[in-house]
């Protein structure tokens, strides 16, 4: 199934991509400042599944930004929407299989760090896996990487040094911490929110942690984002939606714009 879809993009998309960058709810702005070679909607990719979720355009994007040649996923999918996790990291694995050495992960989440605040951009330092699956397990295919990947390290520490300083240039206040994944789609309980900042949240998504394992696995150098959408923490009461989270990530989705411009 991998090798029919890279087949497919590779007879119609006419250069390599260089940086592969995933967008997450309310994130597309970034779209927007592409200049596009190649579109595709996921349902015309063989072995592509289809973006159920409110605020993910669903397309394959090939262009330049920048100078730099990416591939763009507007819209990602999610171990809630009922697929397996293999299903969830299989644009991952298309990437890497297209030439695709470097990767941005950007997501909507909620913040359990009590100094963040809505519309804050967090740079995802490390991770905590709470979800039921991973993509790795089952047979390993030695030919996309190791069967025991050492994780220690998933993100890439000089580009992350590189995105503190590039923030630094713009003005930004950029956060920094650990993202939690779970499995959702439920939003979390008041004792679930204290649990996850007793071992060592800062913030906490329904997607990202496949993305990344799958991508390193691969030898991938990834580099992700956050944007706070809300603050998940015991002395705000309010309740929140989704309708609400796609808001927030909409208004502050020209800051995470500026600085993923900046890292390329």
């Amino acid at each position: 199934m991998l090798q029919e879809a890279v087949q497919y993009l590779k007879g119609k998309v006419s250069f390599i991509p260089e940086t592969g960058i995933i967008l997450g709810s309310g994130l597309g702005g970034l779209v927007h400042q592409i200049e596009v070679n190649h579109k595709f909607s996921y349902a015309e990719i063989p072995g592509f599944p289809v973006s159920t979720v409110e605020g993910h355009s669903g397309e394959l994007i090939f262009g330049h930004l920048d100078g730099k040649a990416v591939m763009v996923m507007s819209g990602r999918f999610h171990y809630y929407e009922d697929y397996p996790m293999k299903t969830v990291v299989f644009p991952i694995r298309v990437m890497r299989l297209l030439g695709v050495g470097l990767l941005v992960v950007t997501n909507a989440a909620g913040g359990l760090n009590e100094d963040f605040e809505a519309g804050d951009i967090m740079l995802i330092e490390d991770m905590i896996s709470l979800l039921p699956d991973n993509p790795l397990r089952g047979p390993n295919e030695e030919n996309l990487g190791p069967r025991f990947p050492d994780m220690s390290a998933p993100l890439d520490a000089d580009w992350i040094e590189k995105a503190g300083l590039i923030a630094k240039g713009l003005g930004l206040d950029l956060k920094k911490g650990v993202y939690v994944g779970v499995q959702g789609p439920k939003l979390e309980t008041r004792a679930e929110i204290r649990y996850l900042r007793i071992i060592g949240g800062d913030a906490v998504g329904m997607s990202t942690v496949p993305e990344i394992i799958a991508a390193h696995h691969m030898g991938m150098k990834v580099l992700a984002f956050s944007v706070i959408t809300n603050e998940s923490i015991p002395k705000v009461a309010k309740e929140f939606t989704h309708e609400e989270v796609v808001a927030v990530a909409n208004l502050s989705g020209e800051k995470l714009v500026r600085l993923v411009r900046g890292v390329l």
